[in-house]
């Protein structure tokens, strides 16, 4: 397994890219930490917090396909680089204009969210002609889920020692300084440069115009909800088991079985469509989410959450394939970035839908909300799959060779058995 992923780094540029889209994401992945810890240290309320980072989060998923349209319109470099230096100003003005007058604060919030470069989405349509061979690039999708975990892991303690060594303030201006310089690591590559999207056909969908794209964003809309859920409900309950650092355990069990499932699912080639094994995965998923109603101790609940995570980082992986057969010609990084907003979106829903549950039925219900989430999106995946079918002609308006991945094999990839 080591090998085989050790290979895929050795790849010219390979690491390079990934280091450099890690980094470049940090400023997404800790800015609600960010934001609440700098409102608080400025004596503004939780509500305010809440209120920013919620404005931040809209911002964002507006932003992501709309810049990921022009992406794919302009290339890499004239859009990432000015976006993430905008996010980053966006921050910074938020750290120097405090909270005594608000609507700076908001207008550094919708500057901030909106203008977050899609790097996520740009990285995985560098893949392909990176990589080369299918396999690389399904190991590639599997070692970028299981690096987004271990990013999640990180950038909040990278937060937190920036806030003690010096401050709040200070903690938005280095982190997003590091985004800048990650975003700028990517586009200066000789990829980026070089990457262009094929012809694309004029029409105002863009990606969405793929039925199959939109059934992907209304499974993982749900998938997103149930682990905005879980989230609150660990914390639920380890209200009701001692409090301490049981929320943290279980976060933490759900990464690491993230992470394993991840690395497992990348260490060799899968047979068959990604379509169907996608499918099956995501069935996986949900069916590891229903036990989290049982509600044992800690220990069992650790082993409980750990198997729940398993299934995530490898669905993810193999949805990003999904899409890259199905986007429309021409949109493969606003279609990327769509399935990350879904995401996104999926998981503040869920946020604020296991609140009311919690609150009136304990860890219980608000376990049963990510249980239905899982449930659903097995349910939007099943129930379409005719959609599924032949990326070539699964689109909701006719268009005359709909992907460049699709069409026809790239060089290397064996038809049939893509990744």
């Amino acid at each position: 397994m080591a090998a085989g992923y050790a290979e895929l780094l050795r790849t010219r540029h390979a690491a390079r890219l990934l280091a450099g889209t890690l980094v470049g994401r940090l400023p997404n992945a800790t800015a609600a930490l960010a934001v609440v810890l700098f409102v608080r240290a400025e004596g503004g309320s939780y509500a305010l917090a809440g209120a920013l980072s919620a404005v931040y989060g809209v911002c964002n998923a507006i932003g992501q396909p709309l810049l990921g349209r022009a992406v794919d319109l302009y290339g890499q470099p004239r859009v990432m680089l000015p976006a993430s230096v905008l996010s980053a100003l966006g921050m910074a003005l938020l750290a120097a204009v405090g909270l005594d007058v608000l609507w700076p604060a908001y207008a550094a919030m919708v500057i901030a969210g909106f203008f977050t470069p899609p790097l996520e989405g740009g990285l995985r349509a560098l893949w392909p002609g990176v990589l080369k061979r299918a396999d690389r690039v399904h190991a590639a999708y599997a070692l970028d889920a299981v690096a987004q975990e271990v990013m999640y892991a990180v950038g909040p303690l990278l937060v937190t020692l920036c806030v003690a060594a010096w401050s709040e303030g200070a903690a938005l201006w280095v982190i997003n300084l590091l985004g800048v310089l990650g975003a700028l690591s990517v586009v200066v590559s000789r990829p980026s440069r070089e990457w262009r999207s094929g012809p694309r056909e004029a029409h105002w969908l863009g990606a969405l115009r793929s039925a199959g794209l939109l059934v992907l964003i209304g499974a993982f809309l749900f998938v997103g909800l149930a682990m905005g859920s879980i989230a609150v409900a660990a914390v639920a309950y380890a209200d009701e088991h001692g409090g301490g650092m049981v929320s943290s355990v279980l976060l933490s069990a759900l990464g690491v079985g993230a992470l394993a499932g991840g690395l497992a699912y990348g260490a060799r080639e899968w047979p068959g469509r990604p379509e169907s094994r996608l499918r099956l995965l995501v069935c996986l998923l949900a069916v590891g989410y229903v036990p989290l109603v049982l509600v044992p101790d800690v220990v069992g609940m650790t082993v409980l959450t750990g198997v729940a995570g398993v299934f995530l980082a490898p669905a993810l992986a193999c949805a990003f394939v999904v899409v890259d057969r199905h986007a429309p010609k021409g949109t493969v990084t606003e279609a990327f970035s769509w399935l990350v907003t879904t995401f996104g979106v999926g998981a503040s829903v869920g946020t604020a839908v296991v609140g009311p549950a919690v609150e009136s039925g304990g860890a219980v219900a608000g376990f049963a909300v990510a249980g239905a989430g899982g449930i659903a999106a097995m349910l939007v995946l099943l129930s379409t799959k005719r959609f599924l079918g032949d990326p070539v002609r699964r689109t909701l308006v006719a268009a005359p060779a709909e992907n460049d991945r699709n069409g026809a094999a790239e060089p290397g990839f064996r038809a049939g058995r893509q990744a």
